[in-house]
């Protein structure tokens, strides 16, 4: 059997994923967080905070695995829970003092540290890959349906 075109490009996409995250993850854990509660901390900066649904939407934390880390980021002292002034049945995560100044600590070290493993693409080359990136994105997403 043939191996169909498509799988070289799946694999090449599940090869960079895990580069990446060999790449990444050390530097967060060595910036005192666990990939999970980095991601969060991210989302949430610069943000009034966010409801656990839009959490779930914006984040690559199931839903699952979220309240959970939410409450050790919690206990850290770095995001505080409040209810939703809109809707009495949401809880809004967002980040404290202490959370906003993390934010800034660790958002620009990270985005410095991944940056300089991204010059071996011209910014024409990225121009690219966003542009197909986006278009298979859409499409994955089309296939999937609606997020619940």
């Amino acid at each position: 059997m043939a191996r169909e075109r498509f799988l070289r490009t799946l694999r090449a996409l599940a090869e960079c994923y895990h580069a990446f995250e060999r790449l990444s993850a050390p530097h967060v854990r060595a910036l005192g967080y666990t990939p999970a509660q980095f991601d969060i901390l991210v989302t949430l900066g610069n943000t009034p905070g966010m409801s656990f649904k839009e959490l779930g939407e914006l984040t690559l934390i199931t839903k699952g695995t979220l309240t959970g880390v939410v409450d050790r980021l919690e206990a850290m002292g770095v995001v505080r829970r409040r209810g939703s002034t809109t809707d009495g049945r949401s809880t809004i995560v967002v980040l404290t003092r202490r959370g906003e100044a993390e934010f800034r600590r660790v958002f620009g070290a990270h985005v410095a540290f991944l940056k300089q493993r991204f010059d071996v693409l011209t910014e024409e080359e990225m121009a690219r890959f966003d542009t197909l990136a986006e278009k298979l994105r859409a499409g994955l997403a089309i296939a999937a349906g609606p997020v619940e």
